[in-house]
């Protein structure tokens, strides 16, 4: 039985061959971005709408300095089309900028300031989400009024309330609202938000957003 064992043993065992030289790997340069779209440049364009005409005017010089000196991307005002166009240059350091300043200039059209919009530009994990308050709720006349009243609070207090607490932005165009913020914090200003349109108290939303940031604070 033993001998039987050595015997199969002896038969696995083989001799090891030489080493196989294999070729070099080869060796190649990061492609540069305008390399990558195949030499051709990359457009967006930003459409204006009127009521932010003016304020894009007063705010050129705060929107264009980042987006031309840091982001590296060539951006213009077209007064005819009366859109914002941005297009990629050979010594644009990464070709994901030109859509983070698109949505930055976009974020500013829908009613955010320069302060808040910029941070689409320094942070990946950021967001936009609109939806109307019909939505929600289907309400007319006083009762639309009333909600978009509780939405913002005497002196915009319950808006700041839900900005501060879910660490957000948030603008009230009308019956649109845009949130932006990241996708978890998105949520929990929505929710308030939600919950003032169908009619809650504001106390009973502060309470339920501090029970909210209480445990978000536990968590991390």
């Amino acid at each position: 039985m033993v001998s039987n064992q050595t015997a199969s043993t002896m038969d696995i065992e083989t001799v090891p061959s030489e080493a196989k030289i294999l070729p070099p790997k080869p060796e190649f340069e990061p492609l540069k971005p305008h390399e990558m779209s195949e030499g051709q440049v990359q457009f967006r364009k930003v459409n204006v709408p009127p009521h932010r005409y003016t304020p894009l005017k007063k705010a050129w010089m705060d929107i264009y300095t980042p987006i031309y000196e840091q982001m590296k991307i060539d951006l213009r005002m077209n007064l005819k089309g009366r859109r914002v166009e941005l297009k990629t240059r050979s010594d644009t350091p990464d070709i994901s900028n030109l859509q983070k300043c698109a949505d930055f200039v976009h974020a500013f059209m829908l009613g955010f300031e320069v302060i808040d919009a910029i941070a689409l530009l320094r942070l990946d994990e950021l967001y936009i989400e609109s939806f109307e308050i019909k939505d929600v709720k289907t309400l007319r006349g006083d009762h639309l009024s009333r909600a978009i009243g509780r939405l913002s609070g005497k002196g915009g207090k319950t808006k700041f309330a839900i900005e501060n607490a879910s660490k957000t932005r948030i603008v009230i165009a009308d019956t649109k609202i845009h949130i932006l913020g990241s996708f978890a914090n998105i949520k929990i200003a929505r929710d308030s938000l939600c919950s003032l349109i169908l009619g809650s108290p504001a106390g009973k939303v502060y309470s339920k957003l501090r029970a909210v940031t209480a445990r978000l604070a536990e968590r991390f």
